[in-house]
C-alpha cells in the first residue's frame, strides 16, 4: 500500500505464468515480503501457538482481509528458507495451472510464550534484493491520467481485489486442518472484468412493476365496473337504494295529432261552457258553445227553460271563470236557445262545419257536463243520418214538443251533455246534442231517476241550428217553414194523412196556403217528402223542419188509392 491506496495489480495477458517480477505485497503491518518458489503451488500448514494472523507462501501473500494476492516470480530465482512467522494456515492460489503435487513444507518453529516475539524482517539476499528493485519499477509508464490499469485507481472507485473460492486443504499429519479465520462479510464490489453476480441466496430478482401496476389498474377497473353494473341495475329493478322510486317514462311533447281525439278536445275544449240556470222553482245544468267573440252562445232550449221568465243564467269556461248570462231568444220547435255573456275577453269561438257532408260512421267527439261533470269527452261514431225524432211534450199541450231531424251517435251522451257540441275529425261543430233514447220507462225509470247513456245519443244538424241561431240572434224568434195543412195526429196507418177539419171547425188545409196551391186536399195521405218515405204525422213535421221556408219541395201523395205529385214551396211562420 503507497500512501494509504491500495496497489493497482496489471492481469496477466494469457494462460502462460508472467516471468516479470512481481511488486511487493501490502500486509497488515505495510511490511513487503517478496519470496520466490519454483513453481506456484497451494500450501497449508499446521496452525501454531499464538501464531501472527498473516503469512506470505510460495506463491504469493495473503493481505490483511484473508484474500489471497498472486504474484510472479522468475522461476531462476533461489528459494529462500520460509520462516514461520503465523500460525494461521496460509493458501496460496496457482497463478495460471494448479500443481499436481503440492510440495514439502517445514515445520513452524514454535513461538516463545513469555512474552510476544518482535516482529521478523525477512533478511534480504543479493537475489531477493534485485527481485525487489525490479518489482519496484512499474510494468508500464505512469498515466497521467492515473486510468486503470496501467495507472492508479481513480479517486471514485479504488477495485477491491477479487476474492476466487479456496481449493480444499488436505489434512496433514499433524492433525486436521485448522479452520480457515473468519473474514468480515464485505459489500459487493464492482468488478469490471468479472461476470454478472448471481442473485444472493433466498432472494429473487425483482421484477419490473409496470407489468403489475397494469394488471392492477385493469382488475380495479373490472371491479368497478361490476360494481358500478350492480348498483344500477338495483337502482333500475327497484328504483333507488334506500327509499323506493318507481320507474317512469321521460316527459315527452304534449303535443297529440290534430285528428286525434286528444287533438279535436285540446283544440275546443276553450269555446265550451257549463250552463247552471236557477228559476221558477227548479234548476238544471247544461252545456253549451260559443258562436261568436260578441258573448253569444248556443245551447238546448230546454237547458234555460228554468230561466225564460225570471231567474239566473251563469256560465263557467274551461278555465274554470264564470260569468253571468242573459237569454236572448229560444225557440220550443227546434230546441234551441242563444244567450250572451257580457264583460268577457279572450273568447274562442269554435268553427261550424256542415252536416250535410257527414256520413254514416264518421269519427265524432261528444263534450259536455253530464250530472255536472264539465268538460267530460266522449267519442263515437256516426250510427245514423236523418233520424226523425220528437222531444218535450211534458206540459202536455204540445207546445213544448220539438221535431228533429236528427244525427244519431253512439258517443255517450247523459243528462247535461245537453247543448254541447258533437264534433267531427277537424274539431269543427256538425250537431248539438240534445236528447237519448234510455232504457225501461224513459228518463225517468221505475225509481225516478235520470237513466244513462245506453249509445243512443241524437244531435240536431248544424246546419239547422246555424240558421235557427242567426234568427234568435237577430230578431229574437226564429221561423219554421210549412205547408199550411193540419195533420191528423191520430192515423194508425202508413204515412202523414191530413185532416178533415182544422182548429176550431176550420178547414184542414190554410186558404191560400203553399198545400192549397199545390191541390192538396183535406184526407190525401202523405207518403214522401223529396223521394224519402214517411211513416207518421210526427216524421212528416221533422221533414218539413229540415229545410227552410222557401224550399220546393215535391210531396208524394195518395188520394182515393191512387198515387199523386204535387210540388210546392214552403212557407214561413213564426215559431214560440
Amino acid at each position: 500500500m503507497k500512501n494509504g491506496k491500495p496497489t493497482w495489480w496489471s492481469r496477466p495477458s494469457s494462460s502462460t505464468p508472467s516471468t516479470t517480477p512481481a511488486a511487493p505485497a501490502d500486509t497488515a503491518e505495510d511490511t513487503d515480503f517478496t519470496l520466490a518458489a519454483p513453481a506456484p503451488v497451494a500450501v497449508a500448514t499446521e496452525p501454531g501457538p499464538e501464531a501472527p494472523p498473516a503469512a506470505a507462501d510460495e506463491a504469493g501473500a495473503i493481505s490483511e482481509a484473508g484474500t489471497p494476492v498472486a504474484s510472479a516470480v522468475p522461476e531462476q530465482a533461489p528459494a529462500p528458507e520460509a520462516e514461520a512467522t503465523a500460525s494461521v494456515p496460509v493458501v496460496a492460489e496457482a497463478a495460471v495451472e494448479p500443481v499436481p503435487e503440492p510440495a514439502p513444507v517445514a515445520e513452524p518453529a514454535p513461538a516463545p510464550v513469555a512474552e510476544p516475539a518482535p516482529e521478523p524482517v525477512p533478511a534480504q539476499t543479493p537475489a531477493t534484493a534485485g527481485a525487489a528493485q525490479t518489482a519496484a519499477q512499474p510494468l508500464h509508464a505512469p498515466d497521467p491520467y492515473r486510468t486503470p490499469p496501467y495507472g492508479e485507481p481513480g479517486p471514485w472507485a479504488p477495485a477491491p481485489p477479487v476474492q476466487r473460492p479456496l481449493p480444499p486443504v488436505p489434512p496433514t499429519q499433524a492433525g486436521p486442518a485448522a479452520p480457515p479465520p473468519h473474514t468480515p462479510a464485505l459489500p459487493p464490489a464492482y468488478d469490471p472484468w468479472g461476470l454478472p453476480q448471481p442473485p444472493a441466496e433466498g432472494k429473487k430478482p425483482r421484477k419490473p412493476r409496470r407489468g403489475l401496476a397494469l394488471v392492477g389498474a385493469l382488475a380495479f377497473a373490472l371491479v368497478t365496473g361490476v360494481i358500478g353494473g350492480g348498483v344500477g341495475a338495483y337502482v333500475e329493478r327497484h328504483g333507488g337504494i334506500t327509499s323506493v322510486e318507481l320507474p317512469q317514462s321521460d316527459p315527452e311533447s304534449i303535443g297529440r295529432a290534430p285528428e286525434s281525439v286528444a287533438g279535436i278536445a285540446a283544440r275546443a275544449l276553450p269555446g265550451v261552457v257549463t250552463i247552471h240556470v236557477s228559476g221558477s222553482g227548479s234548476s238544471g245544468t247544461g252545456t253549451g258553445f260559443v258562436l261568436d267573440t260578441g258573448g253569444h252562445i248556443l245551447t238546448n232550449n230546454h237547458v234555460v227553460d228554468a230561466a225564460a221568465s225570471s231567474g239566473e243564467i251563469s256560465v263557467t269556461f274551461s278555465n274554470g271563470e264564470s260569468a253571468r248570462a242573459k237569454l236572448i231568444g229560444r225557440d220550443t220547435g227546434y230546441d234551441l236557445a242563444v244567450i250572451q255573456v257580457s264583460g268577457v275577453s279572450g273568447l274562442e269561438p269554435l268553427r261550424l262545419g256542415n252536416s250535410d257532408n257527414v256520413r254514416v260512421g264518421d269519427p265524432v267527439v261528444a263534450i259536455g257536463a253530464p250530472f255536472d261533470l264539465s268538460n267530460t269527452v266522449t267519442s263515437g261514431i256516426i250510427s245514423a243520418k236523418e233520424r226523425p225524432i220528437t222531444a218535450g211534450g211534458e206540459k202536455g199541450d204540445g207546445s213544448d214538443i220539438s221535431y228533429v231531424d236528427a244525427l244519431q251517435t253512439d258517443a255517450p251522451i247523459n243528462p247535461g251533455n245537453s247543448g254541447g257540441p258533437l264534433l267531427d275529425s277537424q274539431a269543427r261543430v256538425i250537431g248539438i246534442n240534445s236528447a237519448i233514447r234510455a232504457a225501461g220507462n224513459g228518463s225517468g225509470g221505475e225509481s225516478g231517476a235520470q237513466s244513462g247513456s245506453i249509445g243512443l245519443g241524437f244531435a240536431i244538424p248544424v246546419n239547422q241550428g246555424k240558421r235557427v241561431a242567426e234568427e234568435l240572434i237577430n230578431t229574437g224568434k226564429a221561423t219554421h217553414p210549412v205547408i199550411g195543412v193540419s195533420l191528423d195526429m191520430q192515423y194508425g196507418g202508413d204515412g202523414a194523412r191530413v185532416g178533415e177539419k182544422g182548429k176550431g171547425g176550420a178547414s184542414s188545409v190554410t186558404p191560400g196556403g203553399p198545400a192549397d196551391k199545390a191541390g192538396i186536399r183535406p184526407g190525401d195521405v202523405i207518403t214522401k217528402v223529396d223521394g224519402q218515405r214517411v211513416h207518421s204525422g210526427e216524421e212528416l213535421i221533422v221533414k218539413i223542419r229540415a229545410h227552410r221556408p222557401g224550399d220546393r219541395l215535391k210531396l208524394t201523395l195518395t188520394r182515393d188509392g191512387k198515387e199523386q205529385t204535387k210540388t210546392l214551396t214552403l212557407g214561413s211562420s213564426t215559431g214560440g
